[in-house]
């Protein structure tokens, strides 16, 4: 298929958006939303004590439906605009509401679910004329949100969020203004106070007054910018004929061939076998049965869901955790690939994250160089960097057409720029009063009234080339300097929690606003600062109002005899008039600035369609392709490849249908993670617009196929999964290789477990729930875990809460042995899908009176969760509770208790109030139960070292598995030092010093340091708490003697200098050892986790269990240490003992029991 230059089609496009269309209002609606949407006409009222106000639009609102067919077109295009921006807007509106009821209350006071942000007092500080836009910078103060904030973690402000301006003197009760965040850059955040630019929603709202006080309002719970620009393409879809619409909207069940495919089938798939096999698959019939060959590395199931994705126009597959649903895409798009001729459209790939598209293209590089990926913040910067579209057009040579597009509108804006400054010069920041030729000719001063000046000024010798000083000189004293009005917030304020680690912040805003430059977050372009600068000062008794000014100027023509105590109210009254009439000016030049940027883009975008047609695969997010729509569509593409689709709302998929489209694929698993909505009730019903596309055609029995052998987990964590898959989910033989998938280290083969414990919950300063002991638990775990060789990277660390991710970040970087490791993997299961790892902790936090269990009550996020560990998975959390309230949970813990597990050394069972370890140098059994616990081993059990450390002392700690040349030791340096000869009076792992020498004889400082590697482990070396493997230091008086045998000190001190130092030095040793040996004498008897022998848990004998589990593990759990004769006892049951009062025994070795 030949493809004809299409550059005009972009300006075509942004002209057809603009025809009216029958239909229904939303077709015309602006992109911003309207004040009127916003701010409601009535005084704002209540409905109830929960303080949820009554702005109330739903019985307009049309549902999303499940089932069935839309009637036409634009009922089911229109449902979905209606629902998407009332998504959008409404947090925004409610948090206005709540602010008209209570105006003047500091940010805690709202109520938290309203997640308000609320800045106050805003002052406008310049005017930017950027090459995105005419932006306006505020400064803004956070009086009452009564914090400081870490703006490189906080989710507050970012670049592309809705914002509500209101004059502080309103406070929203009739005014309000519409502005988008335009640019957040880290350096102005910084300020004290902070900046920001903004980009009013229309022209006519432009402000330039910098004394003028704003209140400036956010809802923190909604983004806007991620969903503007898919309500665009819903309205234009309109306008534009809608592919696919028989099956997206009438719901047709039956699925043809795309239309090229039904033109010629046959088609060469010899790129995906061997050289040998390639002669049988070079020119096969798609639509038939495909020749045999195990080759290409699929499985039945895979090859079955290929031929689907190259031979029906809408194919859907669905791929369970670790099923390879990526790896079926990329040999579809192999294939897709090879069968592309030179004059055929690229094909397009799109994502919900900007994560998953990079792994995409990372496949896709690997025999494919002609791709580009459009959106600039991508982490891959060997192989997908230098092929974003930013990259690729700095090295594109493009010649300059005089007559285009861009060059016109670059000129059209330039001079508009230079223009808009020279009219706000007057206004402009430390310049001199406003020059009297300026309000001359704004006709604010009479040709009479401006000589007068003039005159007298000419009269004293003043040249009137100087701007203001005409205005200067009539003022004299009654002019003073206006300082700016917003002054720096109290330091005295706490600092706020984080939102995010820096790259997820930067993640999330780059997948909302997809922008293709590489500084977003950064506006280019000429800064105008304002400010009064001066201002008049004194009063009149008779000067009060505005209109008095005006009567005394219309009969004053000579301004030299008015009063010079008249002559301040007349300045600022001056000034007053000067703004409004530079604003209407301004404001009518911001229409035609903001006419030619949208030109200036589409000049540039008809430069990237002669960059973009020359690839043959284009990459980018959903918010990516909604975006830049006009341009992909000019390159009238035929094949959209939808990955993550399951995740994705159906708006910005059903954007993706542009008019060319043959051929759309949708990869993804409806029973993972579904849509997100800012608007919680969105997602139930009636409305279920959490509902994606992929999945309402699942429900409606559209043709899949599913993926069904898993390549990740190990069969011990894959069959936790059962309660949401049953048995279709089946094991790859790589996946049950010890050598791929080794036992976890100290662990003893027990590869999964869920400790249970009773610990309550908390909430933090956003409402997220945390639990601190069940994050002490995690800690300890993830230290022992390092402490016996795992690399931390392959670990991570997942929530369903923000708070319980900080609290357990915040405890990792703070443990002793792990702070030389900078990065953990602490993230929340919402942002974890399509993520692995080798070993995964669960935090699963929900413990109350109320037995609510919120997001653990969702299987599409319990089974992301179940789904993320390669080898080894541990869940923290109350198994009763879990049990009772949710069935998923219920058949988890019943499968972790005993079905189906081979025996191995440590038992069957997998659930207790004790977490089980196993000594890797003893095989000693160590059992856990609270955090405390993990302070008494080492890595490994309750047995002494003794091994002698490189340096020469016995290693103190308990048994470690660390190899001893990684132990800084803190016991007393044995070495002299270097050129005094005086013994070390430091601990062994610092650096040799002399304290003698340093403090009185200046000698040299001793500069011998122990060089350690990055990897050392250090033992708890800032813990204050006396452990029983790191000895407390010796108190600093024994560090060197203070008296000798005359009692004289000085003469002590000679005698340490001039030889005595040996003797003294094994004195002091001795007492230090001596000292020592009875502090570890003393914790021996210190009741721990002390080491149990080796049981036989299998089902051979169970009575030998029945006898001794409870003494072990303090558990009732009959399930467990019965016999298989025995009737299954039901979940509820084993709560309901568990539940009775428990003894608390000491721990006691095994040995003892079984003797």
């Amino acid at each position: 298929m030949s493809v004809p230059n299409y550059v005009n089609d972009i300006s075509k496009y942004f002209k057809d958006a603009h025809k009216p269309v029958a239909g229904r209002s939303w077709i015309g609606k602006p992109e911003m939303p309207r004040v009127s949407e916003i701010m409601s006409d009535l005084k704002p009222t209540f409905a109830s004590s929960s303080g949820q106000p009554i702005i109330d639009v739903d019985e307009e609102l049309r549902p999303n439906k499940v089932e069935g067919a839309y009637e036409n077109n634009e009922e089911y295009l229109g449902t979905q605009y209606d629902l998407l921006r009332e998504d959008s807007i409404r947090p925004l509106r409610e948090a206005i509401e709540h602010i008209r009821a209570s105006p003047y209350k500091d940010e805690a006071e709202y109520p938290m679910e309203a997640s308000i942000g609320i800045y106050d007092p805003v002052y406008i500080t310049a005017i930017v004329f950027s090459n995105r836009g005419l932006a306006t910078r505020v400064a803004f103060s956070l009086g009452r949100v009564k914090k400081h904030i870490r703006w490189e973690q906080s989710k507050r402000l970012i670049t592309g969020t809705l914002v509500a301006l209101s004059p502080a003197d309103d406070n929203f009760q009739t005014k309000c203004v519409i502005a988008t965040v335009a640019a957040r850059p880290q350096s102005a955040l910084e300020l004290n106070p902070p900046e920001i630019d903004l980009f009013f929603a229309r022209p006519e709202d432009s402000e330039i007054d910098p004394m003028k006080k704003w209140v400036m309002v956010e809802s923190r719970n909604s983004f806007f910018e991620a969903s503007r620009h898919t309500l665009l393409a819903l309205q234009h879809m309109m306008r534009e004929p809608f592919p696919l619409s028989e099956h997206l909207v009438q719901v047709n069940k039956q699925v043809e061939a795309p239309i090229y495919v039904q033109n010629n089938p046959y088609t060469d798939l010899s790129s995906i076998v061997t050289l040998e096999e390639a002669h049988e698959f070079q020119n096969v019939n798609i639509l038939q049965d495909w020749p045999s060959s195990n080759a290409h590395g699929l499985d039945t199931s895979q090859s079955r869901a290929l031929k689907r994705m190259l031979s029906n126009r809408l194919a859907i597959v669905q791929g369970p955790p670790g099923t390879g649903k990526t790896y079926v895409s990329v040999v579809a798009l192999k294939i897709l690939l090879a069968n592309l001729t030179a004059n055929d459209p690229p094909i397009i790939v799109t994502c919900q994250t900007n994560h998953a598209l990079d792994q995409l293209l990372r496949h896709v590089a690997e025999f494919e160089s002609n791709f580009v990926r459009i959106g600039g913040r991508s982490k891959d910067k060997d192989k997908i960097k230098k092929r974003t579209l930013y990259e690729v057009r700095q090295g594109f040579s493009q010649p300059k057409v005089p007559g285009s597009l861009k060059t016109r509108a670059l000129n059209e804006v330039r001079k508009l720029t230079t223009a808009m400054q020279m009219l706000l010069a007057p206004l402009e920041a430390n310049k001199p009063p406003i020059d009297h030729r300026v309000l001359l000719k704004l006709r604010i001063m009479t040709p009479e009234q401006a000589e007068s000046l003039e005159t007298e000024q000419c009269a004293m010798g003043i040249s009137a080339d100087t701007p203001g000083i005409h205005m200067e000189q009539w003022l004299g004293r009654c002019l003073t300097p206006s300082p700016r009005p917003l002054q720096p917030d109290d330091f005295g304020m706490e600092w706020e929690e984080d939102d995010f680690e820096v790259e997820q912040l930067q993640e999330l805003e780059a997948e909302a606003n997809a922008q293709d430059d590489e500084d977003f977050e950064t506006l280019r372009g000429p800064v105008t600062h304002l400010n009064d600068n001066q201002k008049g000062k004194g009063g009149s008794r008779h000067l009060r109002t505005d209109d008095d000014i005006r009567q005394l100027l219309k009969k004053t023509q000579d301004l030299t005899t008015i009063p010079v105590s008249d002559r301040g109210v007349i300045y600022n009254y001056f000034q007053r008039q000067t703004k409004q009439l530079i604003l209407i000016d301004f404001r009518r030049r911001a229409k035609e600035f903001g006419y030619w940027s949208e030109q200036k883009k589409i000049g540039m975008w008809e430069q990237d369609f002669r960059i973009l047609k020359l690839q043959r695969v284009i990459g980018m997010t959903t918010t990516g392709l909604s975006k830049y729509r006009g341009l992909i569509s000019s390159l009238r593409p035929r094949v959209v490849l939808v990955e993550e689709a399951a995740e994705t709302l159906e708006a910005p998929v059903t954007a993706a249908c542009l008019p060319t489209l043959e051929h759309l694929i949708l990869v993804g698993d409806h029973q993972q993670l579904r849509p997100h909505c800012q608007v919680r009730k969105f997602e139930d019903a009636p409305f279920n617009f959490n509902l994606s596309l992929f999945e309402r055609m699942v429900y409606n029995d559209v043709e899949i196929d599913c993926l069904s052998r898993q390549r990740r987990m190990i069969p011990e964590v894959r069959r936790l999964l059962e309660p949401i898959y049953g048995k279709a989910l089946k094991d790859h033989s790589s996946v049950m290789d010890v050598s791929n998938r080794p036992p976890v280290e100290g662990m003893g083969g027990c590869n999964s477990f869920f400790f249970t414990h009773e610990s309550r919950e908390s909430r933090d300063s956003n409402m997220s729930a945390f639990n601190e002991q069940e994050a002490d638990m995690i800690v300890g775990f993830f230290d022992y875990l390092v402490l016996n060789g795992v690399d931390p990277s392959k670990i991570t660390v997942l929530t369903f809460y923000h708070g319980q991710r900080k609290a357990i970040q915040k405890r990792l970087r703070n443990n002793a042995n792990l702070k030389i490791h900078f990065n953990f993997n602490v993230v929340t299961v919402d942002s974890y899908q399509g993520e692995e790892n080798d070993i995964v902790l669960l935090s699963l936090v929900r413990n109350n009176p109320r037995h609510n269990i919120g997001f653990l009550s969702v299987d599409n996020r319990v089974c992301v969760a179940l789904s993320r560990a390669k080898r080894g998975f541990y869940i923290f959390g109350n198994a009763e509770m879990l049990a009772c309230q949710s069935g998923t949970w219920d058949q988890v813990v019943n499968i972790l208790c005993d079905k189906g597990v081979k025996p191995t050394q440590i038992g069957q069972r997998r659930v207790g109030y004790q977490f089980p370890l196993e000594c890797v140098n003893h095989g000693h059994k160590t059992w856990i139960e609270t955090p405390d616990d993990w302070t008494l081993i080492n890595g490994g059990c309750d047995e002494k070292c003794r091994c002698k450390l490189p340096c020469g002392h016995t290693c103190m700690l308990m048994c470690h598995p660390f190899t001893n040349d990684r132990i800084n030791c803190t016991q007393k340096c044995l070495k002299r030092v270097r050129g005094c000869g005086h013994p070390c009076t430091s601990i062994c792992c610092d650096p040799c010093q002399c304290q003698f020498c340093d403090r009185n004889s200046g000698g040299i400082k001793g500069v011998l340091k122990r060089q350690t590697s990055p990897d050392d482990v250090m033992a708890y070396t800032s813990s204050s708490k006396p452990q029983p493997y790191r000895p407390l230091p010796p108190p600093s008086s024994q560090s060197l003697p203070t008296t000798d045998h005359s009692g004289s000190t000085q003469g002590q001190w000679r005698a340490y200098a001039n030889g005595g130092a040996e003797a003294d030095d094994a004195e002091m040793q001795k007492k230090m050892q001596d000292d020592n040996t009875k502090y570890m004498e003393s914790l021996a008897t210190r009741p721990g986790c002390l080491p149990v022998n080796l049981i036989d848990f299998s089902p051979t004998n169970p009575t030998e269990v029945s006898q001794n589990a409870n003494l072990l593990l303090e558990t009732p759990f009959k399930l467990i240490t019965s016999s298989h004769s025995q009737p299954r006892v039901h979940t509820s049951e084993i709560w309901a003992k568990v539940a009775e009062k428990k003894e608390k025994k000491p721990y006691k070795p095994a040995t003892n029991l079984l003797d």
